[in-house]
């Protein structure tokens, strides 16, 4: 069941442009590709980085702290970066490549709304 959420208007986004909201308790990335929107977990599922201080390029947003880099459009892994010469103790705390959860994102009007809870894909 779907459970649509404003998190803001359109014009709060220029193209090119990402930032970090909270809908329902929840931290959400929304960016602007021309005139697509889109929104994701904001924190990386590496090692959870802010993904809104990272950078955008086309739909790809680069998580500004370990340098994975995720696809906006279905959250797919484009780069999972490895860390060499890491302690054993680090090595077990590495995560295996996982995907960026991302959400529905409709306009309606001028407002930008986000489903929540979509239906599994």
């Amino acid at each position: 069941m779907s459970r649509l959420i404003d998190v803001g208007a359109v014009d709060d986004l220029v193209p090119g442009e990402m930032k970090a909201v909270v809908a329902e308790g929840r931290e959400l990335l929304l960016a602007r590709v021309g005139d697509e929107f889109y929104a994701a977990d904001e924190r990386c599922p590496h090692m959870g980085g802010r993904l809104s201080r990272g950078v955008l390029e086309g739909t790809v947003v680069t998580c500004p702290r370990h340098g994975s880099r995720f696809d906006l459009v279905d959250g797919s892994v484009t780069r999972w970066t490895e860390w060499s010469g890491l302690t054993l103790r680090m090595a077990t705390l590495m995560k295996s490549p996982r995907s960026l959860e991302v959400f529905p994102v409709e306009v309606q009007g001028v407002r930008l709304l986000v489903d929540v809870d979509p239906s599994p894909r």
